[in-house]
């Protein structure tokens, strides 16, 4: 069975929609998650599932500490879910092709440093796009820059708010995410 690591910042919507799914999937299982916010909500819904998880410091994911505990645990895939550091180049080179992330619009647009949450939707709105959506792809070493392994796209009404246009974009990742990251495995 493949191990699945998950590092979050946040509340952890992702997170949990992907814990839920692999709940159901015989070839791989979610077996840590990690976050470098304390008091991120994510830890709170990783115990209530019965996740291991811990908790780092920036200059643990940096100095490679991070890195060693992924490789003790023998973790196949690392699955981003709001996870907001960029990601060094020693756990992109311990785990290549193994680190997977999502962005709240439709990549090459949109993307890159200081490019998310409610950032990412209020540009979009600003730009008058039509449609936006979600994107996920594999981590290198630059923000929102590597291989695009699959997108959807949503509609933008002229009503929508930025708010609005969050929850459309919600609703995407908790329905394809867990389903492309199975499809990875």
């Amino acid at each position: 069975m493949k191990k699945i690591a998950i590092l979050a910042s946040g509340n952890g919507t992702n997170a949990e929609a992907i814990i839920e799914h692999f709940k159901n999937v015989k070839s791989a299982s979610v077996a840590l998650l990690g976050s470098n916010n304390t008091n991120a909500y994510v830890l709170q819904r990783a115990t209530d599932h019965g996740i291991p998880h811990f908790t780092f410091e920036k200059k643990e994911l940096e100095n490679g500490s991070v890195k060693a505990l992924l490789l003790i645990k023998r973790i196949d895939l690392i699955v981003l879910a709001g996870f907001l550091l960029k990601m060094p180049e020693n756990i992109i080179q311990a785990f290549p092709d193994a680190i997977v992330n999502i962005h709240p619009a439709l990549l090459p647009k949109f993307g890159g440093k200081g490019m998310y949450g409610d950032r990412v939707h209020q540009a979009v709105k600003d730009s008058g796009e039509k449609v936006t959506g979600i994107s996920i792809h594999w981590v290198n070493e630059h923000y929102d820059e590597g291989k695009i392994i699959f997108q959807e796209k949503v509609a933008i009404d002229d009503s929508d708010t930025p708010q609005s246009i969050a929850e459309k974009v919600h609703q995407l990742e908790h329905k394809y995410y867990p389903k492309v990251i199975e499809s990875l495995i």
